[in-house]
């Protein structure tokens, strides 16, 4: 461990190596918990024997705290009962609050071996996020292990004002999706449906996935799963903006590969949008047919009653936006045992997987034969694990509807 005792000039020679591993191992992500596991690990390498960071709550003002203020521990590394009793450190974290500065000092327990303790504040650009606690036992805090230690914490700071406005405008954007999706469509009565739609966890922002469904004449419906290219405010403001357009066009009843084709020619036209993938399935449960296309997206998926599964073949056309059209639709019959499930990419790319391979593990699921839409859908989720995949995940399943007529 650098910089315990000796003289000043060592240990700055010490904590000028260290900077570098600062700077390469802090801050690896938007994550406001790795970051501090990160600030830990690091200090503890360096500096200390034990280490942990305290938090302030995220509604604290940015330039003050109340004079008991309300840690969460976020993080701690190294020998961890040497951060005990908790009475110690606590007090010289209000001061490192209040001065603005690394506090040291030395706990003696009773004629054990004195405790160094240093506390230094996560502050950065004028906000206050937190303490940082090292700890030791022996010699006290050099100046330079003192500089080195605050550096750390500074540059940690600077990384927790980064994931906490990344985490604000993910919510934000987050927030518009939700209620952009709340009220899909509502299609005819003989027709199940089920959807669900899963963020991302991890640091991307939410993208532009999105469901809809559209009723049209003679009990038929359209359903609509699409998929804007990119993340974040911009995605989310052109899926809006792709739906809007897909209600509009789909009113004139045209065939689902006319509607594709009046869609990418207006965006194309427009110019301002981001390219999308697009399936539409126009199901008529009067006559058990469902007539597909699609727009650079992922076939849909058929299970029967029986649970097994079926990936229907369909041709590949231009994504949305493109202005190149070319799409052409394919017709599938449909008994009131199949569920049909429409989705997102995020349900079944994986990294280092072939797509191919992707979909033919979603194809081989055996569904529980009987299974309602609701639950049917959920068991895809499950096993595919969808909570935890890479990308956002929009799902669409609909089942025929089988409508009572009186004899």
């Amino acid at each position: 461990m650098a910089g315990r005792g000796g003289d000043d000039t060592a240990g700055t020679g010490a904590v000028s190596d260290a900077l570098e591993d600062a700077i390469e191992s802090i801050g690896t992500t938007l994550d406001e918990r790795t970051t501090c596991e990160e600030l830990v690990a690091f200090v503890c390498r360096h500096f200390c024997e034990t280490a942990a960071v305290d938090l302030l709550p995220r509604d604290v003002a940015a330039d003050r705290h109340s004079p008991d203020p309300d840690f969460f521990r976020a993080a701690t590394a190294g020998r961890t009962r040497l951060l005990t009793p908790s009475g110690g450190p606590r007090p010289l974290s209000v001061r490192a609050l209040d001065e603005g500065h690394p506090i040291a000092a030395s706990i003696d327990l009773s004629g054990r071996i004195p405790r160094q303790v240093m506390t230094v504040p996560l502050l950065a650009h004028g906000r206050l996020y937190g303490v940082l606690l090292a700890v030791r036992q022996g010699a006290p805090f050099t100046d330079a292990d003192t500089s080195g230690t605050h550096y750390a914490a500074r540059l940690a700071a600077v990384h927790l004002g980064h994931s906490r406005k990344h985490e604000t405008v993910r919510s934000t954007v987050l927030d518009l999706q939700r209620a952009l999706l709340a009220e899909p469509g509502r299609p005819h009565p003989n027709l199940d449906l089920a959807t669900r739609y899963l963020p991302a966890g991890g640091g991307t922002l939410v993208g532009g996935d999105w469901f809809e469904t559209v009723r049209l004449h003679f009990g038929r419906t359209l359903l609509v799963v699409g998929d804007v290219m990119g993340h974040g405010l911009d995605a989310a403001v052109d899926m809006n903006a792709y739906r809007s357009m897909l209600r509009y066009v789909a009113s004139t009843d045209l065939p689902p590969h006319r509607v594709l084709r009046r869609l990418d020619a207006a965006v194309a036209e427009e110019g301002t949008r981001r390219p999308a993938t697009c399936l539409l399935v126009r199901v008529d449960p009067a006559r058990g047919i469902a007539v597909i296309a699609g727009a650079g997206h992922l076939p849909p998926v058929v299970f029967a009653g029986d649970g097994s599964g079926e990936l229907l073949p369909l041709p590949v056309g231009p994504p949305l936006g493109t202005g190149v059209g070319g799409y052409q639709q394919v017709v599938r019959r449909l008994s009131p045992d199949d569920t049909l499930v429409m989705f997102t990419d995020g349900l079944v790319e994986r990294r280092d997987e072939d797509i191919d391979e992707s979909l033919a593990r979603l194809a081989a699921l055996r569904m529980p034969p009987g299974a309602g839409v609701d639950d049917l859908l959920d068991e895809v989720l499950v096993r595919l694990d969808a909570r935890h995949a890479e990308d956002d995940v929009a799902v669409l399943a609909a089942r025929i509807h089988p409508r009572n007529h009186p004899a």
